[in-house]
């Protein structure tokens, strides 16, 4: 707190050293020194400079605004303009990967590429998903990858199938962990207009919550 208010007091000092005016001439010799000169130069008097600035001076680079431009993962849900997290994670702390679309996006093609992007696990594995990751092709995919997929069959399925229905409650591990990380503020509400920030800031939390836990 103390290094914030040193810094406001030293940025206002240095705006109030920029000299607004040259010494030894008012505000109304610079209107008439301006005014002088627009007409030797044939430049009508609504393009003269504004007091306070050369000829030819703009604003400074400090006070512009800068543009943001990047990927942004949002589309209109029943909850308005969101963005979905798909995550693997291995227990109730730690992530594995994730990734972001919009809100409008289907769970099932972005499981699908999260899966790919991970590739293939050393040992056989249980792989404990959603309903909404049921789909033959992520289900192939898991296979190939060496994965043992453990997904309840949704109720309108043709052929369901039978799952270990002990070991799929260990599936609310993953659901503890967007828990704790949705409970930062930032990202249950996304502040962050650019995915890439956003990202960054998944991550942080992430190590954060490693960090808390492995804390003796």
């Amino acid at each position: 707190m103390q290094v914030a208010c040193v810094a406001s007091r030293v940025w206002t000092l240095a705006h109030r050293l920029h000299a607004r005016e040259p010494m030894g001439q008012g505000r109304h010799t610079r209107k008439g020194l301006h005014r002088t000169q627009d007409a030797l130069r044939g430049r009508p008097a609504s393009q003269a400079p504004r007091a306070g600035q050369h000829d030819g001076q703009s604003a400074p680079r400090r006070h512009r605004g800068i543009k943001k431009n990047g990927p942004q993962s949002l589309g209109r849900s029943h909850g308005g303009m969101t963005t979905k997290i798909h995550m693997l994670g291995a227990n109730a702390c730690e992530a594995v990967d994730f990734s972001l679309s919009a809100g409008n996006a289907h769970d099932d093609p972005q499981g699908r590429a999260l899966l790919l992007r991970r590739g293939r696990c050393g040992n056989a594995r249980p792989l404990l998903m959603d309903k909404a990751y049921q789909g033959d092709e992520i289900r192939r995919i898991a296979r190939r990858l060496k994965y043992t997929p453990t997904v309840p069959p949704r109720a309108n399925r043709k052929r369901p199938w039978a799952i270990d229905r002990q070991l799929y409650r260990r599936r609310n591990e993953i659901e503890r962990l967007f828990r704790r990380v949705k409970g930062y503020r930032r990202i249950f509400t996304r502040y962050d207009k650019l995915d890439v920030i956003f990202q960054g800031f998944i991550f942080f939390v992430l190590s954060v919550i490693i960090l808390y836990v492995n804390t003796p």
